[in-house]
């Protein structure tokens, strides 16, 4: 199983709540490009910039830290990506309640993930079930 360790996701979450508040706060809606680059290299080119970056400063082997699983982390990017790509049409169209609603959610589920509880986790989880339950029902 291919894992990440936990610092460079956490960096990862970080470095999305904090662009978004920055391009809140200054109303530049093109820093939303920054993490969403970041996050569209790691989902096709399995490269994140800010988590190898963030592996540079790691002071331990990466194995040494709280795994965190890597088929996870892309499913948790695919909405991020999502989040902060309608977010930016939103911004580039001039719709804000588009713009905010976007942002806020991946900036609300990625904090949410600093503090411990992983939204997509859950949601992942739980289509997992769906899927089972349906496969077992059809057997």
């Amino acid at each position: 199983m291919k894992t990440i360790p936990k610092p460079l996701v956490m960096t990862n979450q970080w470095f999305i709540v904090l662009s978004v508040l920055a391009a809140w706060l200054t109303g530049w809606g093109w820093i939303l490009l920054i993490p969403l680059a970041a996050g569209l290299m790691g989902l096709i080119f399995k490269f994140n910039p800010v988590m190898k970056t963030a592996g540079l400063f790691l002071r331990k082997p990466a194995s040494a830290y709280i795994p965190e699983d890597f088929d996870q982390q892309q499913f948790n990017q695919a909405i991020a990506v999502s989040c902060l790509a309608l977010g930016y049409i939103g911004y580039v169209m001039n719709w804000m309640i588009l713009a905010y609603v976007f942002t806020a959610m991946v900036a609300l589920s990625a904090f949410i993930a600093i503090l411990g509880f992983c939204i997509g986790c859950f949601i992942r989880f739980q289509w997992q079930q769906y899927r089972h339950r349906r496969q077992s029902s059809r057997a």
